[in-house]
């Protein structure tokens, strides 16, 4: 028995032990059940288990890792290109590029997406928007579909992303320290991971057939999110809004009600509700605000709580 998925063999803790980061859970959640919503940016410091909780959410909704973008990634590592040892032997092959694997698998992660080199970052949001990878370079010329979860990952200590690449993605998360009572709960859920890892510890299957039902649950929402209801009412709550935080642009408000979509799915609600746009709006404009939008602080202020509370009940 392994942690995440049964027979895996991948040993990560099971994403229903992962403690605390509540709020970038649900941004994953909401991202897989509405791929439309077009990603999710996660901003913290080093060692608040932004990566765990990646891996851990793609283990339990693919079965697998994801896959991961390198830092120094060339346009052929993420695009695709020729083999090299079959051209050196005069076979021209085309190699899949990380794109076309992420569409296969399931899952894009850019950690430190920040430090990647903006035109990498554009060519990725293109594809995660549009739902196409088109490669035409080098005497290759293909057009495919490809449709894929992307999470990236940043330490805002290092720098911020240009403020039309941080447009493009659906949601944002701003992850913070666990207070004293939760780091102590993560310690214990560490030390016993390690040490009933690879055994046949009834803690850990208890910890796989939660996963296994979440996942359940998402796939039935991801199922239905088409059929659940946004009335015009709800469309007019979101784009005020967006207004009243002085969303820059327009995405904010349409992602809004994406994610409020996605959001009643999970709940198995066939109507989006005042509820579900007051718990997704920070997540879909914190960082379309014009301070956030220009490299200024991403958190969550009280008074723009107090405000939604206002408007939204």
């Amino acid at each position: 028995m392994t942690g995440g998925t049964a027979g895996s063999g991948i040993h990560i803790l099971p994403y229903s032990y992962v403690v605390g980061q509540a709020e970038l859970k649900l941004a994953l959640e909401l991202n897989y059940i509405a791929p439309r919503i077009g990603g999710v940016l996660v901003s913290g410091q080093r060692g608040t288990a932004k990566s765990t909780v990646v891996r851990a959410f793609s283990l339990l909704t693919r079965g697998e890792l994801p896959v991961t973008l390198p830092i120094n990634a060339t346009d052929d590592r993420v695009l695709g290109g020729w083999e090299l040892d079959a051209l050196m032997q005069g076979v021209a092959r085309t190699q899949p590029g990380l794109l076309e694997e992420a569409g296969e698998k399931g899952m894009l992660y850019i950690d430190e997406v920040n430090l990647l080199d903006d035109h990498i970052v554009n060519i990725i949001l293109d594809v995660v928007s549009t739902g196409v990878l088109s490669v035409q370079r080098e005497a290759i010329d293909t057009v495919r579909s490809v449709s894929f979860g992307l999470v990236g990952t940043m330490n805002p200590e290092e720098g911020g992303l240009r403020p039309q690449l941080l447009d493009r993605f659906g949601l944002m998360v701003a992850v913070s320290e666990l207070d004293q009572e939760a780091r102590r709960a993560m310690v214990l859920a560490v030390l016993r991971f390690d040490d009933e890892a690879g055994t046949e510890s009834s803690w850990l299957a208890d910890g796989i057939a939660s996963d296994e039902a979440l996942r359940e649950r998402l796939d039935a929402a991801r199922a239905a999110v088409q059929d659940v209801r946004l009335s015009e009412d709800i469309a007019k709550l979101c784009a005020d809004v967006a207004t009243q935080l002085r969303a820059v642009g327009h995405r904010g408000e349409v992602v809004t009600a994406w994610a409020a979509r996605a959001l009643a799915a999970f709940e198995g609600t066939d109507e989006v509700t005042p509820h579900h746009v007051r718990k997704v709006a920070p997540l879909s404009l914190r960082h379309r605000r014009p301070e956030a939008a220009h490299g200024g602080p991403v958190d969550w202020t009280p008074e723009e709580s107090d405000l939604l509370d206002g408007l939204l009940g």
